[in-house]
């Protein structure tokens, strides 16, 4: 029997709530091929600050990197909104990624035919959309110095740099071209080399490591045509290639063109063996013990756990036709609602899927 160790960091608001839909979905692949799942449960976010006075513990980083992987919920509740910035929820985020050195976050928007009434854009044009957005997570502006707020001219002066080392660079377009090798063996790197140094150099970076995968195509498009061509014409996209911020706003864009964050789910890669599994949605304390916050992100994240760390690729199939299978039947949460469609709470949800594991 395959065992496979998992620090499951459910964090804030509704993160239990996906996160517990997500362990019932993988007990039942642990059940068709007899492998064994341990989860070691840790605090992160507001709810390790109430422990803690810190949303990200020592404990729960030193589980982590002793995990074979992590898959975690959500961070952030309004009542932490007062908090000092350095120990708001939202703060354990980039320090988790920072501590795992979690530099490459895969996004993947893809619309599922039982879905396409759902999208706010036409049917016409989001149909067969399967984007994957590999977006550069431990450099940029989020983590750039000098950075902060000082008094200059006497005014306040606030700054934030955007910077990328060579290496840094190279190592995510490397992971955006093997991804794409994987797919329809397509890169469209997205940046602003009109106007910022540091796109220029990104550009020339990646164009160099393009010479090492021949059989697949490159193109460029800036990051402001980028985000209207998205919304023009998203089948044009395999694999979107960016930075930390572009990818940030680029990400969330491309998620509504499926209609909900919840359906949507990442993984975040390291140099090493080691990732984090997300669902790309906030914490949605409003919805927190109400059975009404859609799962589907959280249980595809856990897919996502089993084909890029475990190497189940069989596995990962298991949970999206279980998951296609119950839009197919007619059960919907509330975010996804349609008529004619059966209502249905968070738990059942994964109940449903997980019995759809078969």
């Amino acid at each position: 029997m395959n065992k496979y160790n998992i620090a499951l960091l459910a964090g804030d608001g509704t993160g239990k709530e996906v996160t517990d839909e997500a362990v019932k979905v993988l007990k039942a692949i642990g059940n068709k091929y007899s492998t064994e799942f341990d989860f070691q449960e840790e605090l992160i976010g507001g709810c390790a600050y109430d422990e803690y006075k810190t949303p990200l513990p020592e404990k729960t980083i030193r589980t982590a990197k002793q995990a074979d992987a992590v898959l975690l919920g959500a961070v952030g509740d309004w009542k932490y909104d007062k908090l000092p910035p350095e120990v708001r929820p939202e703060r354990a985020l980039l320090g988790i990624r920072k501590e795992l050195n979690l530099f490459a976050n895969l996004r993947p928007a893809i619309v599922y035919p039982e879905l396409t009434s759902i999208s706010p854009l036409k049917e016409a044009i989001v149909s067969d959309t399967d984007v994957m957005i590999v977006r550069e997570l431990t450099g940029d502006v989020y983590f750039g110095t000098p950075k902060g707020i000082e008094i200059r001219n006497n005014e306040k002066y606030a700054y934030n740099n955007m910077c990328y080392y060579e290496s840094e660079i190279r190592r995510i377009a490397q992971t955006a071209f093997n991804v794409a090798r994987q797919r329809n063996k397509k890169v469209c790197s997205v940046d602003k080399a009109n106007v910022l140094d540091v796109s220029r150099l990104w550009r020339e970076i990646v164009t160099e490591v393009s010479q090492e995968y021949k059989d697949v195509e490159l193109t460029y498009m800036y990051v402001d045509n980028a985000a209207m061509q998205l919304i023009r014409n998203p089948k044009q996209f395999d694999v979107i290639l960016t930075g930390n911020i572009f990818g940030d706003i680029l990400s969330d864009e491309a998620s509504m063109l499926t209609g909900s964050l919840g359906l949507l789910p990442s993984a975040s890669l390291s140099d090493g063996n080691l990732a984090l599994y997300e669902p790309i949605h906030g914490s949605a304390p409003d919805l927190k013990g109400k059975n009404t916050v859609n799962p589907i992100a959280a249980i595809l994240s856990a897919g996502m756990m089993l084909k890029y760390s475990f190497k189940l690729d069989y596995a990962y199939d298991d949970i999206v036709n279980a998951v296609r299978k119950t839009l197919r039947d007619g059960f919907r949460t509330a975010d996804i609602m349609q008529n004619g469609m059966k209502l249905t709470g968070t738990s059942q949800i994964g109940d449903i899927i997980s019995q759809n594991i078969i």
